[in-house]
């Protein structure tokens, strides 16, 4: 199996921003490599992404994630050669089809065929990077746009600049098996949520060995990016519950009943009447209550919160999971106490 290889962090998208980047280079010190920068219906990814750049000489720099829905694959192709040019190359393309919730409630556009889309998104992203003359027939996309739409005088272009790397990793977040087996075939990398290591295999094993026969092994290995709160301490029970609380928001109300895929995720790990629970309670308006639903296990076993040798023995669990980068959410109670959970985890690592 692999080791987890890279430490990364992700800024949260409800605010802190402004003081976040001012602290990104005391992370960076503490060996922090990578930065993930969300977008949800917040202020965009991009933007923010390109500050970062210019802030920043070595850390990594990936949206997680721009979705698939609000922008054309030529666009978002342009926009992540764009922010590989003004990094240097340090840009990881992290995509996703978010859900119905968001992208026909804040974008207006209908959530229609999310795994046709993202394989179209990405053969149209790597034909840019490659400066081929774009030309694409797809189910969701034509282009140029076909005889008798539009004026009639769209013609096949190419890139006009030259990008810093024509194969610019590609990130997918995917959770149900279809998802997942697409991004173990055309990804370099994938990203899920609320990864229980001991019980990855039974919900994404099979998916994940299926995309994998498929694969180009131009692509090298799969980059298992695995989110996790992060704070190591004997004193430290406390701050699960900004874990808690994530939990229950998305398990409970990222998405409809019935039309929730993290619901479904709990599900799948064995939590079948603790998430029927805490999406009654998050519906009804009952956060609190939601949160408290949420199994004492599942938020456990997903962060990195507790004593030095809890957290030593989670890394082996993930380690034998075969996650490659961590993307930490650090919850210590000051900057001191963050950066030296980021120092103490690196240290662990190694």
């Amino acid at each position: 199996m692999e080791v987890v290889v890279r430490v990364g962090m992700s800024l949260a998208y409800a605010g802190g921003f402004w003081e976040t980047v001012e602290d990104l280079v005391a992370y960076e010190r503490a060996g922090l490599q990578m930065v993930f920068v969300p977008e949800a219906y917040s202020f965009d990814a991009v933007s923010q992404l390109g500050f970062i750049a210019a802030r920043t000489e070595h850390l990594e720099i990936a949206s997680g994630i721009l979705q698939i829905y609000s922008r054309t694959p030529t666009l978002t192709a342009m926009t992540a050669a764009g922010l590989d040019h003004v990094s240097n190359g340090r840009f990881t393309l992290g995509l996703g089809a978010s859900g119905p919730q968001v992208v026909e409630g804040f974008h207006g556009v209908a959530y229609h065929q999310p795994l046709v889309r993202t394989r179209e998104v990405v053969e149209v992203c790597r034909k840019v990077w490659r400066r081929e003359v774009l030309r694409h027939e797809g189910r969701h996309f034509t282009i140029p746009l076909p005889e008798g739409e539009g004026t009639g005088l769209g013609k096949p272009l190419r890139l006009i600049n030259h990008p810093v790397r024509d194969r610019i990793p590609i990130m997918l977040a995917a959770l149900g098996p279809r998802n997942v087996a697409q991004a173990a075939e055309i990804a370099d990398g994938w990203e899920p949520l609320f990864y229980y290591p001991e019980r990855a295999d039974d919900v994404w094993g099979d998916p994940l060995r299926e995309g994998a026969g498929r694969r180009d092994p131009d692509l090298g290995p799969l980059d298992v990016v695995v989110g996790a709160h992060l704070a190591i301490g004997d004193d430290v029970e406390d701050l699960k519950a900004q874990a808690r609380a994530q939990v229950a928001l998305y398990v409970g109300g990222m998405g409809a009943r019935g039309r929730n895929f993290y619901n479904t995720l709990a599900q799948r790990y064995g939590f079948e009447r603790e998430a029927a629970l805490v999406q009654d309670h998050y519906l009804a308006g009952r956060k609190d209550d939601a949160a408290a639903a949420v199994p004492d296990e599942l938020v456990d076993l997903t962060s990195l919160i507790g004593p030095e040798g809890f957290v030593r023995d989670r890394l082996a669990a993930l380690r034998a999971s075969g996650a490659t980068t961590l993307n930490l959410t650090p919850v210590g109670r000051t900057l001191g106490d963050r950066l030296r959970d980021v120092e103490t985890l690196r240290t662990l690592l190694a």
